[in-house]
């Protein structure tokens, strides 16, 4: 098993820095009061941030704005998972609670300006790779209904043909999301803007050192480039 980005991607978005992370060993046992304050301190950055600037105009969103729009997306309707989290921390200055390990995340993602994504690997078929869809692939919202992305939308597709993100980084699939039963997970950490390389691993360590303070766990990872972008899981 193991994740990529398909030589496509490579190739049409070459600023691409990939973080990749696993880890087993996600319980429902967890300190309430260690998350919260990993979260206050994700959170508080995100908040200091904010206060200077929207965040349309993080050079982090700003990149993915371009990069929807080289995909013939409208880049206000169609937002990568970190504008919206901003936007929404921004209106109601909270996030809100939906798992110990997506909350923690999440404020990983409004601190850095950066796309999180986490799955649960159990829901995975196979290997994971992010690739332009051939119109077969399916789709399982959060609501059960199964849609079909249009060819070409860059989606995660694994070997059994379900999407589990569709738009790249803009909606994660309900097939693979994590909860009370997940344990093993992936996470996925996407950047394209100037200073990617020196950001992305920056919020893999934050992400590794907030799932050992809350699970004990030790996770694996690697930045992914167009000359290694294979990912073993």
């Amino acid at each position: 098993m193991y994740f990529e980005h398909d030589d496509q991607i490579w190739q049409k978005f070459p600023d691409l820095v990939a973080g990749v992370m696993t880890t087993p060993g996600i319980t429902t046992g967890f300190s309430s009061d260690v998350l919260h304050d990993l979260v206050s301190t994700q959170t508080d950055r995100a908040r200091a941030r904010l206060s200077e600037h929207s965040e349309s105009e993080f050079p982090e969103i700003s990149a993915w704005r371009r990069v929807y729009s080289q995909m013939g997306l409208k880049p206000t309707q169609y937002r990568c998972a970190s504008e919206s989290l901003l936007r929404r921390f921004r209106k109601d200055d909270d996030l809100p609670s939906i798992h110990p390990v997506i909350d923690f995340c999440n404020a990983v993602s409004v601190a850095h300006g950066i796309p999180v994504a986490v799955f649960d690997l159990r829901q995975i078929s196979g290997s994971l790779r992010v690739r332009p869809a051939d119109g077969t692939e399916k789709y399982e919202s959060f609501g059960g209904d199964v849609e079909h992305p249009a060819p070409g939308e860059i989606i995660f597709a694994d070997e059994d043909g379900w999407a589990h993100a569709r738009r790249w980084v803009n909606r994660q699939s309900g097939r693979s999301a994590v909860k009370p039963a997940t344990s093993d997970i992936l996470v996925v950490v996407e950047a394209l803007h100037d200073g990617a390389a020196d950001d992305v691993p920056k919020a893999l360590d934050d992400i590794r050192q907030g799932l050992r303070d809350l699970w004990d766990v030790d996770p694996t990872s690697a930045v992914l480039t167009s000359r290694a972008p294979r990912f073993e899981i």
